[in-house]
């Protein structure tokens, strides 16, 4: 487990060293013609420290009422904080309790741009990678804070609710309907999500696990299948490759809107109707999101400036779905990529990218081209096989580079720290391998 040191520079504000949530229960009445949220959370938590507070991260919400273990608290909320007066001793567990409402909004940030909780044109979408958790629950807005999920949606009955979880129950209530999800794989609060719209679900079949797309009825049933027809195939390949897909289903998620990108949550991804397309930019995304349920999911970076461990192996992901399913090698894809990185600027470091370069697609494409140097660096066999362990040692946990860099020199006699001193902690391009 990773010791937790305040808050991540590259998301200040957001988060809290002195304790852990253990378990989120979250009920939420959803209004969506209004963009209304009632509702209430309950955090089960851990100390982790002597602390005079208890400091919760929650943004633009009306906070009616607190208590901890089930007695009334005094709190302020100023800003993004929710700060309740009650002290909490190291190892101690507690409860705690807010009832809140309001018109939910994306959380800005002046380096990352707003996420978080929006409205569709009809509808809702949760997209909140780095810091929107807290646009529609109060949270320890940690990537390291992972925590089980309960999560019960009540919406109108003209609308399908999708949450990142297992569906265990839907009921009518007072003119709408109770979407009940269960999430008992540690998930970080950026990961969870709330998807809501008019839309119809469907299975597919030969899944190694449950597969379910969830959209508006598709009118171009051929850029369908090309598509989102085929996650099936690359769960099995993935599987393959990575190991078995470590949670217990996978959904996907296409609104009626366009996006600009899609977005990955756990068990879930988010995709634009412009993402519905046979061609390779539209293909080699739903590879990316589907492999972020490995990379990104199920091993999560313990802080932000360790991005490259999601982006750059689900963009290697991309490349090896290619290969696979009959398309260019990873080679040729890490040939063209390394040449369009050489005559762009030479002033990012992977190992520390920063919040302004943090989703720089240098970031995703040097990431990739590390993992493919090491592919060449050990062979294939021992490659796989790094891949497949740091999975298993690491699924419901965080990691660092530096656990990473340990992980793969242990299981190769090959020297490699040449090589990650090269593609990591230096500045310059380093030659492609051959």
């Amino acid at each position: 487990m990773t010791t937790r040191q305040g808050t991540d520079p590259y998301v200040p504000g957001h988060g809290e060293a002195s304790y852990r949530v253990l378990h989120y229960d979250l009920v939420l009445a959803c209004r969506v013609a209004s963009n209304r949220l009632d509702a209430q959370a309950v955090l089960r938590c851990r100390a982790q420290a002597d602390a005079p507070t208890i400091r919760l991260d929650l943004h633009a919400l009306h906070v009616q009422k607190v208590q901890v273990d089930g007695r009334a608290a005094a709190f302020q909320h100023p800003g993004r904080k929710l700060v309740i007066r009650r002290p909490i001793r190291s190892g101690e567990e507690f409860e705690v309790r807010v009832a809140y409402s309001g018109k939910p909004r994306p959380v800005p940030s002046r380096r990352l741009g707003t996420a978080g909780w929006e409205e569709l044109e009809d509808g809702v979408i949760v997209a909140a990678q780095v810091h929107g958790a807290p646009s529609w629950f109060p949270c320890n807005d940690r990537p390291d804070d992972k925590a089980t999920y309960t999560v019960a949606v009540t919406a109108p009955s003209e609308y399908y609710v999708a949450v990142s979880g297992e569906l265990v129950g839907t009921r009518h209530h007072r003119g709408g309907t109770v979407w009940t999800y269960e999430q008992t794989a540690p998930m970080a609060p950026y990961l969870a999500t709330v998807q809501i719209g008019r839309y119809e679900m469907r299975e597919q079949a030969g899944r190694p696990v449950a597969v379910r797309t969830i959209a508006p009825p598709q009118r171009d049933a051929a850029a369908f299948a090309a598509s989102f027809g085929r996650q099936a195939e690359m769960i099995t390949a993935f599987a393959r490759l990575f190991g078995p897909y470590p949670f217990d289903s996978y959904t996907a998620v296409i609104t009626q809107d366009e996006l600009e990108i899609p977005l990955e949550s756990q068990g879930l991804s988010t995709f634009g109707s412009n993402h519905v397309s046979a061609d390779w930019d539209a293909v080699r995304l739903v590879a990316h999101e589907l492999s972020h349920q490995w990379f990104g999911n199920a091993v999560t970076a313990a802080s932000w400036r360790d991005i490259w461990l999601h982006e750059g192996f689900a963009c290697y992901s991309e490349w090896l779905w290619s290969e696979v399913s009959g398309g260019r090698t990873a080679a040729q894809h890490a040939a063209h990529h390394h040449a369009r990185l050489a005559r762009l600027p030479q002033d990012l470091l992977l190992s520390d990218p920063g919040p302004d370069l943090m989703f720089d697609d240098r970031v995703y494409k040097r990431g990739a081209l590390l993992v493919h140097a090491l592919r060449c660096a050990v062979g294939d066999e021992a490659f796989f096989e790094i891949l497949r362990s740091w999975v298993t040692e690491n699924a419901g946990g965080n990691v660092t580079t530096a656990m990473f860099r340990a992980h793969a020199q242990q299981r190769t006699e090959a020297d490699l720290s040449g090589l990650f001193l090269a593609w990591l902690d230096e500045l310059p391009l380093p030659s492609l391998p051959r």
